[in-house]
C-alpha cells in the first residue's frame, strides 16, 4: 500500500479528479495535459496500482477511485469492477447464483465472490479485492433482469427473484441449487413473491429439458393450475427416460410419468 504520493502521483490524481474520470486506459496520459511519455505512462500506472490506489482491470485500462481514499488504500465494490471490465468488452451481464439468492432473501449466506452470466468473457477474475466468477453464456440465456443501485451510486445487472429462483434449478451443479432451490420456490409462491405464471414463463424461456421436467413435477406437487402445466408439458419431447428429482443422489424411488421424474428424496 503506498502511503506517501510523489509528484507525479499527485499530479495524476488532481487530473483524473478534476476530469472525473472513473477509468484511464493506456495513452490518455501521454495525451493529456500531464504529457506524460509512453514510459512514464506506464511506470506511473503500474506504481498507482501496485500500491492499491488504483486498480488494474485488463492491461492497460484501470479503475481510478472517485476521490483519493483516506489510508492510501482503495478497491473497487464488485458492481463497479463488473461494470468496468463487461463494458470494457462491450458485453452484458447479469449478477447470477449467491449473490441474487442472498439479495432475495432466498440464502442468508454472503458470497465472497460475485457470480456473472455474461456474453464475453469466462473464467475467474479479480479486480483490486473483488474476485469474480465470470460464466459466458449465450445472449438468449441473459434476460429477466432487474437494475439495482448501490450504495455508492454504481448501477449493476440483478436476475430478476424469478429469474434466481429457475437458475437454482437449472444450473443447480454450479449453485448447489437443488434440493434446496425447491423449498426457495415453494416459499415465494406461498409469500405471494412470485407467481405460477411467470416461473412457467421464465422457465420455457431459459430453461432446458431437465429444468422443465423438474419444475412441471414441483409445481403440479403444488396444485398449480393445470393449464399452466400444460405449457411446460408441451414444451417435453417424447422420451421414456428418467431423470432424478435430487441429481447427486441415486435414482431410487416412486416415480411421476407424466414428468419423467424420479422422486429420491430419501434415496
Amino acid at each position: 500500500m503506498k502511503q506517501n504520493l510523489g509528484r507525479l502521483e499527485a499530479q495524476f490524481f488532481a487530473y483524473v479528479q478534476m476530469r472525473k474520470l472513473r477509468t484511464v486506459r493506456s495513452g490518455d496520459l501521454t495525451a493529456s495535459v500531464l504529457c506524460l511519455k509512453p514510459n512514464q505512462e506506464r511506470k506511473l500506472l503500474s506504481r498507482l496500482s501496485r500500491g492499491g490506489l488504483i486498480a488494474r482491470v485488463r492491461q492497460g485500462f484501470y479503475l481510478v477511485p472517485p476521490r483519493l481514499p483516506l489510508g492510501g488504500a482503495w478497491t473497487p465494490n464488485g458492481a463497479e469492477a463488473l461494470n468496468a471490465l463487461i463494458q470494457d468488452a462491450k458485453g452484458r451481464y447479469q449478477v447470477c447464483g449467491a449473490n441474487a439468492f442472498n439479495r432475495y432473501g432466498s440464502d442468508d449466506q454472503i458470497p465472497n465472490r460475485v457470480y456473472a452470466y455474461n456474453n464475453r468473457i469466462s473464467g475467474d477474475r479479480k479486480i483490486g479485492a473483488v474476485d469474480m466468477a465470470l460464466i459466458k453464456v449465450a445472449d438468449k440465456r441473459l434476460g429477466d433482469t432487474e437494475e439495482v443501485e448501490t450504495e455508492g451510486g454504481e448501477k449493476a445487472v440483478y436476475a430478476s427473484r424469478v429469474r434466481s429462483l429457475v437458475d437454482a434449478v437449472y444450473d443447480w451443479s454450479r449453485f448447489n441449487g437443488i434440493p434446496r432451490g425447491y423449498d426457495w420456490i415453494r416459499k415465494e409462491l406461498k409469500a405471494k413473491r412470485v407467481g405460477a405464471a411467470d416461473l412457467v414463463k421464465c422457465t420455457l424461456r431459459y430453461g432446458d429439458m431437465g429444468t422443465i421436467r423438474r419444475m412441471g413435477a414441483l409445481l403440479e406437487r403444488e396444485g398449480v393450475n393445470a393449464a399452466l402445466l400444460r405449457k411446460l408439458e408441451r414444451a417435453l419431447k417424447p422420451t421414456s427416460s428418467l431423470i432424478p428429482w435430487i441429481p447427486s443422489r441415486p435414482k431410487r424411488g416412486t416415480f411421476n410419468r407424466r414428468w419423467g421424474v424420479v422422486f429420491n428424496e430419501r434415496a
